[in-house]
């Protein structure tokens, strides 16, 4: 199984518990061709989707088909994320009546947001790191206050903070298995204006007494981190934790029509629906409205999964085209906006950060571990 072939099939089986007809495909697959499962196991772990993978064989009674050693593998690992999980959803729903008494309603963002919600019928299929939630301007600066004297205090213990636009430094508080996100925008800049704090408190639903975006705005989020916020649109990648979150979705709301009130952010978006509909076999739920932009994507897509040498290529030449970008942005900014000026003083004068740079040239060794 070469890379594609891989990804595709730790796709299908994504999708085997509410798709017959790709479960059908995948337990004659399993019946009648080798699967190379340490290339599945490299492929689902680095999507952040094994235990999702694992969840999806077992509900489909497949589990059989494996190595027993790799069963007993994703077990623990699955069971361990069940228990993470829980532990992350008591947490916030500390944090969701602590703010709701202080007169501050928190809107729930994408994995713990859909585990509040119950968009899983194992809370074990999601991997999730932060807890991230989005306030109304006049409520940010409240809650960070109130989560501060809660007890919560910076992850980072640096004499600086980084320059965000979308949301306060990560914060922590002892003894509480996930870090939290306080967000005043959900998106980059450049897009802000099209999908934020106002356009996504107006559909806003209660769900498990938690406040949490519509059907249709959680699933144009589920791309946004990926295709947007972390660049997937010029990678042409796909991140299959994301894109299962959209599958899931997908059985809320009609998908396709789920941008129709974007301009600048409708083909990203639509380019990966279009990606979704590929990788996990044309479900009928995942259907998009199709067009040259998005035909010429599905292309390039397919021939960077084909090809790695092309795919390792593509990927270091956009990633340092974005790299130098985002440096003469800040470089630009610091001429007129102060608080980019003082950041980047601070940041070249930071011993720390100069010595991580020096080693990233090549111009200094790393300690040695102890």
């Amino acid at each position: 199984m070469n890379y594609k072939e891989t990804l595709f099939f730790v796709a299908k089986c994504l999708t085997i518990s509410l798709e017959e007809e790709n479960k059908k495909e995948i337990e004659n697959q399993l019946k009648t061709t080798e699967i190379d499962w340490d290339a599945v196991v490299k492929a689902s772990t680095a999507n952040y989707v094994l235990t999702a993978l694992y969840c999806n064989l077992k509900r489909a009674s497949f589990l059989h088909y494996l190595p027993n050693d790799l069963v007993d593998f994703m077990i623990r690992i699955t069971d361990l994320n069940r228990d993470k999980n829980q532990q992350i959803i008591e947490q916030a729903k500390e944090i969701n009546e602590l703010l709701l008494a202080n007169n501050i309603t928190p809107i729930f963002l994408k994995g713990t947001g859909n585990l509040l919600e119950g968009l899983y019928e194992d809370i074990a299929e999601r991997m999730v790191g932060d807890i991230d939630f989005l306030f109304s301007k006049d409520d940010y600066p409240k809650a960070i206050k109130v989560l501060s004297n809660f007890g919560y205090s910076r992850v980072h213990k640096a004499n600086y903070d980084s320059i965000s636009f979308k949301h306060f430094p990560r914060l922590q508080k002892e003894n509480n298995i996930a870090a939290i996100e306080i967000h005043k925008e959900l998106l980059i800049e450049k897009y802000a204006n099209e999908f934020n704090y106002s356009f996504v408190n107006k559909d806003s639903q209660i769900i498990n007494n938690t406040n949490v975006m519509s059907f249709d705005n959680q699933l144009a989020l589920s791309i946004i981190a990926t295709q947007i916020n972390d660049h997937g649109f010029y990678f042409k990648n796909i991140a299959l934790r994301n894109a299962y979150d959209v599958f899931l979705l997908s059985k809320k709301t009609v998908a396709k029509n789920a941008f129709n009130k974007f301009i600048n952010l409708k083909n990203p978006l639509n380019c990966f629906l279009a990606t979704c509909y590929e990788v996990f076999n044309k479900p009928k739920s995942l259907k998009y409205v199709n067009s040259k932009d998005i035909e010429a994507y599905l292309k390039s897509f397919n021939q960077l999964l084909a090809d790695e040498k092309l795919r390792n290529k593509s990927y270091r030449k956009i990633k340092k085209t974005l790299v130098n970008k985002k440096k003469l942005t800040v470089l630009y900014k610091s001429t007129f906006n102060k608080t980019y000026r003082n950041w980047l003083l601070k940041r070249m004068t930071d011993k720390n950060w100069y010595q991580e740079k020096l080693i990233q040239l090549g111009l200094k060794k790393p300690e040695p571990n102890p």
